[in-house]
């Protein structure tokens, strides 16, 4: 409860605190997992609990927000866990009532959860708008589903809101200059993690059961945690032993290292980011896999010119700050506090760093931009834009990225949606500076 009363109240990120919350109260295994469960699950279903509430709260505006938390966090166990018995859940709701508020408290909480316990839940046919209807029952602002509805349709806004409240599996990257994906998963399934081989990339494991990154296997380099739509941007670099690449929004260093092991250790990966905490992050990373050719610089990638000459680089990745939009499943409280306004602001920024690096990059050379949303304002419009103001850039054919992928390719751009093989919403656009 006091993790959902801090995203609530400081628009704190849930990842964040949950991680800090799990090592404060040295949390081990299943209890790790219900933590984890209890908290994403409220805030992925915030709205659809919220209308599932109003009918058995009469005065929602005089209550304090925790009251409301605790009522969500129970109520989501009510409804959406089979282990947790309804008894327990309103017991320790009731109980923490008490302990933090007075006995009119604690028996308003009992009474409500008691009488939907009674009486059943609201329908949500009662919704007859469609679109009102996707975003009650998925717990997606109105005004993105219907942003969403406009630019997809209906079906796929609905199938899109819907994976978004899936868990997503674990992706591993296997770091290929220390070991194979056999090793790792022998050495893995050794250490008790449940684990597979991905489909869709030869580096990639996914962890059906239990967190890598706790591993002895990630600790010594063998492999990082990177989700499989992001994998695919070293993909579309077309990279080659030897090159020189700037990753000029780098942070936390996900692509920075897989372009480094896809270079084998062979030339040299400048990765610049706006916060020195951050490079700090992206270079103990390098330092943890064992890869000798990253350098990191805090630097803002709008004034990369000030810093490098023209053409010095054979690759640029422009993985752009977003609105983060095809992450949901990962960062439920971004839809909550993200504004139609926020992705207007966002393409003004993605407009000064492609034009920015642009000339930094030679002649026949590759520029790969990349975000983490599935808005075309953010992504296709970006791009657009970008070629429309310069004439010596043009669209570059997706060739290099492996065959599963090949379909979810147009040309030379891709637009991933989360129910497309349960990876994050991601786009990826190559473009080739003329000769």
């Amino acid at each position: 409860m006091e993790i959902l009363e801090a995203v609530e109240k400081n628009q704190s990120y849930s990842n964040l605190l949950l991680n800090h919350s799990i090592e404060k109260n040295a949390l081990k295994g299943p209890d790790i997992g219900l933590l984890t469960e209890l908290v994403y699950g409220t805030i992925q279903r915030k709205m659809t609990l919220d209308y599932y509430l109003d009918p058995f709260l009469k005065k929602k505006n005089k209550l304090d927000s925790w009251v409301l938390n605790l009522l969500r966090l129970s109520l989501y166990q009510i409804v959406y866990l089979d282990k947790i018995p309804e008894r327990a859940a309103i017991y320790e709701a009731v109980e923490l009532a008490k302990s933090i508020g007075h006995k009119g408290i604690s028996g308003m909480v009992n009474g409500v959860l008691r009488s939907i316990q009674r009486e059943g839940l609201p329908s949500l046919d009662a919704i007859k708008n469609p679109i009102e209807r996707i975003s009650i029952e998925t717990s997606h602002p109105l005004w993105l589903v219907k942003r969403w509805v406009d630019m997809f349709g209906e079906e796929k806004t609905r199938r899109m809101c819907e994976a978004n409240l899936i868990a997503p599996v674990q992706s591993i990257r296997v770091n290929e200059t220390k070991t194979t994906r056999e090793d790792l998963l022998n050495r893995l399934k050794e250490e008790g993690y449940d684990v597979e081989e991905s489909p869709l990339l030869s580096e990639s494991i996914r962890s059906l059961k239990g967190n890598v990154a706790h591993s002895k296997a990630f600790k010594e380099g063998l492999c990082t945690i990177q989700d499989e739509s992001s994998m695919i941007v070293a993909y579309a670099l077309n990279l080659e032993h030897g090159m020189q690449v700037m990753d000029s929004c780098a942070a936390p260093g996900g692509k920075t290292t897989h372009i480094a092991e896809k270079l084998d250790q062979s030339g040299k990966v400048v990765s610049l980011d706006l916060h020195e905490h951050k490079v700090k992050l992206i270079l103990q990373n390098a330092e943890r896999l064992g890869l000798s050719n990253i350098e990191g610089i805090t630097s803002d990638s709008r004034k990369a010119g000030e810093k490098f000459k023209e053409e010095s680089f054979d690759r640029i990745l422009v993985d752009a700050p977003c609105s983060g939009l095809g992450v949901l499943r990962r960062k439920p409280d971004i839809k909550y506090a993200k504004k139609e306004k926020d992705i207007e602001s966002l393409q003004s920024i993605q407009h000064d760093i492609l034009n920015a690096v642009a000339p930094l990059l030679k002649k026949g050379g590759v520029l790969v931009y990349s975000t983490c949303t599935v808005d075309q304002w953010e992504n296709e419009n970006a791009v657009k834009r970008f070629l429309s103001e310069n004439k010596d850039f043009e669209p570059m054919e997706l060739s290099s990225i492996p065959e599963p992928l090949k379909p979810f390719a147009n040309g030379s751009q891709m637009q991933i949606f989360p129910q497309d093989f349960d990876g994050d919403g991601f786009f990826i656009a190559s473009l080739r500076k003329k000769s």
